[in-house]
């Protein structure tokens, strides 16, 4: 969930970061053009003021004067260029220089000088020239008008290059970079915080979910903070786990008290079932059902009281040589197979797992008695013990009918029992008892079909030690 909420919100917090830092870039490129522009519009309005005494055309011995002026605005002009590298000139009307710098510059018949001049005839200085960016080689000109009784008589023009006001500006958007950057990595340091805050709780509520889904019935969610909410959720969570395991705790002890109970009254009956045998003729058939009955019931309220007692008891779990184990327990099935005519084989190399040895004994007595018990005489049943990733896993495989593929979904489940096999002597019950036992210790019991007919029967413990 942390790994699809946070480039989420990462996301977001670009765009939001994008969508101010564009803006503000742009402000920063207008903010520094404006400045020069400023600039140059004082420069260009200080050459009018001294152009404008220049257009002052007089006669006799006034045209010495206005020379000497002429004079000063070509020095200042020249001067100008020299120390800031920046063209100008004042033009009359019809183009033509009354002074410039440098000498060789002429007014354009187009582009943006010929645009500003054309302009500044009418009057209108150069407030508002196009914007120049850092990545463009452009040129920035101002022009403004001389103004002589009212009329335009010429156009002072400042052709200004750009390199160092890009440069400023790209200076500028650095820093906006930078300070974006910062403002993301400590937007993803606020996020992860933040997801980690709000999902620990939801990660502790799903381990403890995941314990109690495989049996540690005993967990509960820990305190982990988070937001009100998920604290209120985790309390919820584990008033209902108490609950639950309340009700199943009073479902396993009514289970083993029932047991309990019945066995003496069944015990009575049987001893008058057998009193009563002795009144009736040798050989009775009625009294021998009976009989038979009274000790299958016998076996299922002893089975049981077995199913109760491995639903309650916690596994004591301890590392195992699981290939000596299967070796002694095949061992000692090897009579039972003998008798029957089947062979019961081994393959069992040393390996080691966790487990409770009683309790695993006793699952595989449980599957190699129905191996044995559904195996024809002449057929074998193999027993194997192999590594499996994190599992150690004993594989008994019978040649017996199998089942077909919707009851091995109900195999294990209690007192299920295949339509084929109900006068095979059982309670239904022997399977169930060795699941409940495995899965106390983490271990599993599952069924497949043994090609070409038999089942397939796998028990499995896990090869490291599980905490809880």
């Amino acid at each position: 969930m942390r790994a699809r909420l946070l480039p989420l919100l990462i996301v977001l917090m670009a765009g939001v970061l994008l969508a101010l830092g564009f803006p503000l870039a742009a402000s920063v490129a207008a903010a520094q053009q404006q400045k020069v522009v400023v600039d140059r519009i004082d420069d260009t309005a200080r050459f009018a003021a001294l152009a404008q005494f220049v257009t002052k055309r007089s006669t006799g011995s006034r045209v010495r004067v206005t020379d000497e002026r002429q004079q000063t605005l070509q020095n200042e002009l020249t001067r100008y260029y020299e120390v800031y590298g920046i063209r100008a000139g004042v033009f009359y009307r019809n183009s033509d220089p009354m002074g410039r710098a440098p000498d060789d510059w002429q007014l354009p018949r187009e582009g943006a000088v010929r645009e500003a001049f054309d302009e500044a005839l009418f009057s209108r200085g150069s407030h508002d020239p196009q914007q120049v960016w850092p990545w463009g080689h452009g040129r920035l000109v101002v022009a403004s008008p001389v103004i002589s009784d009212g009329d335009v008589v010429a156009v002072v023009v400042t052709d200004s290059p750009t390199g160092k006001m890009r440069s400023k500006t790209l200076q500028g958007w650095l820093l906006i970079a930078a300070g974006e950057a910062a403002a993301m990595l400590l937007a993803v340091g606020a996020a992860l915080r933040l997801t980690g805050w709000v999902l620990r709780p939801v990660r502790v509520l799903d381990a403890t979910t995941h314990d109690i889904a495989t049996g540690r019935l005993k967990s509960r969610v820990a305190s982990a903070g988070g937001p009100p909410e998920l604290q209120r959720l985790a309390r919820s969570f584990n008033e209902m786990a108490d609950n639950v395991e309340d009700v199943l705790e009073q479902q396993r002890a009514f289970v083993a008290d029932a047991s309990h109970q019945l066995r003496n009254p069944l015990a009575a009956l049987l001893l008058r079932i057998e009193l009563l045998a002795f009144e009736l003729p040798e050989g009775n058939e009625e009294i021998a059902s009976v009989r038979t009955e009274g000790k299958r019931l016998a076996s299922v309220l002893d089975d049981l009281l077995d199913l109760a007692l491995a639903e309650h008891t916690e596994a004591d779990l301890r590392l195992t040589d699981i290939g000596e184990l299967v070796r002694e327990r095949v061992g000692a099935w090897r009579p039972v197979a003998d008798e029957k005519g089947v062979r019961l084989a081994e393959d069992c190399p040393a390996v080691t797992g966790w487990a409770d040895p009683v309790t695993l004994s006793s699952a595989l007595d449980a599957v190699i008695d129905n191996a044995l018990k559904f195996t024809p005489s002449g057929e074998e049943v193999r027993v194997c013990v192999a590594r499996n990733g994190e599992s150690t896993e004993i594989v008994v495989a019978d040649r017996g009918p199998g089942l077909r593929e919707d009851e091995l979904a109900r195999v294990g489940d209690r007192f299920w029992r295949s339509a084929g096999h109900q006068n095979v002597k059982g309670s239904g019950l022997g399977l169930s008892i060795s699941r409940a036992l495995l899965a106390a210790g983490g271990g599993s019991l599952t069924f497949a079909p043994h090609e070409p007919h038999g089942l397939c029967v796998t028990v499995a413990v896990p090869r490291t030690h599980r905490e809880g």
